[in-house]
C-alpha cells in the first residue's frame, strides 16, 4: 500500500469530496478562465502542435474546451484524483480528449512524447513544483506552458517588495516555514490545500530547457510599471519554446 504525504492526502481528499461540485466551484480558474484559455490557444496555434499533454486536468472541462479550439490536435490530460476523472467521464468531457489517472511528478510517458505540455493552476497545490516541471520538460518537444500564481504580485506594494527581498536573500522558505507553523501550506474552503508559489520559482529550471521564455499576465492588467508582470500580476502565464535542434540539456 502506498502511503502518501499527509498534505497530499488532505488535498486529494478535498477534491474527492468536492468532485461533484468542482466545475461549478472553478468556473473561471485555470483552463476554464476565458482570458487565460484564449491566450494559451493563440500561442499553441502559433507553434503548430499536434499533440498536447495537460497536467492536473481535474474533470477535463477546460481541456475539452481548449481542444475544441485547435482542430486536429490530440489531447491527453492526467489527473491523480479518481473522483474528478469519473466526474469528467459522466459530464461527457472525455468524448474528445483522453483523461488518465497519474501524478504530475511521475508522468507515465517516454521522453518527448508530446509537442506541448501545459499546466493551469496546479503547481501551487503541490509540495515540490520543480518535480512536476521537470517531468513536463522531459515529455515535451516544442513548448511548455505554465499558467499559475505569482506570490510577488499579490498583497500591498510593501508586502510584494518584502516577499521579493526575502526571496532574493534566500530567506523566503524559512520565513514561510515560520508563518505556516512548519506546515508550509495553508487551507481555504474554495481552493483546498495550497502553497506559496510563483511562476518565477520555476524560471531558471525552464530557461535551461528552452530557447525562448515569454511571460504574460494571465489576467488583464493596466500596469505600466517597470516591474510588470513580476510585481504587478497575481497570476502569470509562462511560455517556453524550444527549437528542433536545441542542444540545451
Amino acid at each position: 500500500m502506498i502511503h502518501l504525504d499527509p498534505a497530499i492526502q488532505i488535498q486529494r481528499e478535498y477534491y474527492t469530496h468536492t468532485a461533484l461540485r468542482y466545475d461549478a466551484m472553478h468556473t473561471t480558474e485555470g483552463a476554464d478562465d476565458p482570458d487565460c484559455r484564449r491566450l494559451a490557444i493563440s500561442i499553441l496555434r502559433s507553434v503548430e502542435i499536434n499533440t498536447l499533454l495537460d497536467v492536473g486536468s481535474a474533470t477535463g472541462r477546460g481541456l475539452r474546451d481548449l481542444a475544441s479550439e485547435i482542430p486536429g490536435i490530440s489531447v491527453c490530460g492526467v489527473e491523480p484524483v479518481a473522483a474528478l476523472i469519473q466526474q469528467g467521464i459522466e459530464s461527457g468531457n472525455t468524448k474528445t480528449i483522453s483523461l488518465l489517472q497519474a501524478s504530475g511528478d511521475a508522468l507515465p510517458f517516454s521522453d518527448e512524447s508530446f509537442d506541448a505540455a501545459t499546466e493551469f493552476s496546479i503547481l501551487h497545490h503541490v509540495p515540490d513544483p520543480s518535480s512536476v516541471v521537470k517531468e513536463m520538460l522531459r515529455v515535451a518537444r516544442k513548448v511548455v506552458v505554465i499558467a499559475d500564481s505569482n506570490r510577488f504580485g499579490q498583497g500591498s506594494w510593501p508586502i510584494r517588495l518584502l516577499k521579493l527581498l526575502l526571496y532574493k536573500l534566500r530567506l523566503w522558505n524559512a520565513y514561510n516555514f515560520v508563518r505556516t507553523c512548519g506546515k508550509r501550506y495553508q487551507i481555504s474552503e474554495g481552493d483546498g490545500l495550497f502553497y506559496s508559489y510563483s511562476v518565477y520559482d520555476s524560471y531558471d529550471l525552464i530557461a535551461k530547457w528552452a530557447d525562448r521564455v515569454l511571460l504574460f499576465p494571465s489576467v488583464p492588467t493596466n500596469s505600466q510599471s517597470w516591474f510588470h508582470p513580476l510585481l504587478t500580476a497575481p497570476g502569470i502565464m509562462l511560455v517556453a519554446v524550444r527549437g528542433p535542434k536545441s542542444q540545451k540539456s
